[in-house]
């Protein structure tokens, strides 16, 4: 695997290693060792699937707050995603900054998201599948979240959304409510 750090700090675009052979080829998507040498975290406690029928479809933008802040590793295994992630640490010297990375089941990028931090996504086609994995048990009481289109963090999408959930929808005007470290 590669690593890529972003302007955001903790948070790493990560690219697999191929290695080829007449079969195909191989690839590691995980190895504990590895991320804690890159500061991040190597605990995982849950993994999730999600599913979008329709281009356009956003959901997010997620956290938790404390004390089940979480860090997510994202993954698109079926289609393409338009992936965000929203500094929401108040210490952060890029604190209300955004970055985006677009990830495909063809290019098999990932994408580190830290505590303290929203993340979401835009699908880019249909029938678009997404693999999360978590270093936190979801926790409905601390499951928070900021408006797509808040005027704090200016998203850039680069396609209009078709298809959102009316919780994501409504969300209030982001407030400089400390998300974690």
């Amino acid at each position: 695997m590669k690593f890529h750090e972003t302007r955001i700090p903790g948070v790493v675009e990560i690219c697999l290693e191929l290695l080829p052979d007449e079969r195909g080829f191989f690839a590691r998507t995980w190895c504990a060792g590895e991320f804690e040498a890159h500061g991040l975290s190597p605990h995982l406690e849950q993994c999730n699937l999600s599913f979008s029928r329709r281009k356009g479809t956003l959901r997010g933008m997620h956290y938790q707050a404390a004390p089940y802040q979480e860090a997510k590793l994202i993954r698109c295994t079926q289609g393409a995603i338009f992936d965000v992630v929203v500094d929401l640490r108040p210490q952060s010297s890029t604190f209300k900054s955004w970055i985006a990375a677009e990830l495909t089941a063809a290019n098999r990028n990932m994408l580190y998201v830290p505590q303290g931090c929203a993340h979401g996504f835009l699908t880019l086609a249909d029938d678009t599948e997404v693999f999360y994995q978590m270093s936190e048990v979801y926790n409905a009481e601390s499951a928070r979240g900021v408006r797509w289109d808040d005027a704090a963090f200016m998203i850039a999408w680069p396609a209009t959304v078709e298809v959102i959930s009316e919780r994501d929808r409504a969300y209030p005007d982001f407030q400089s409510e400390p998300a974690g470290p």
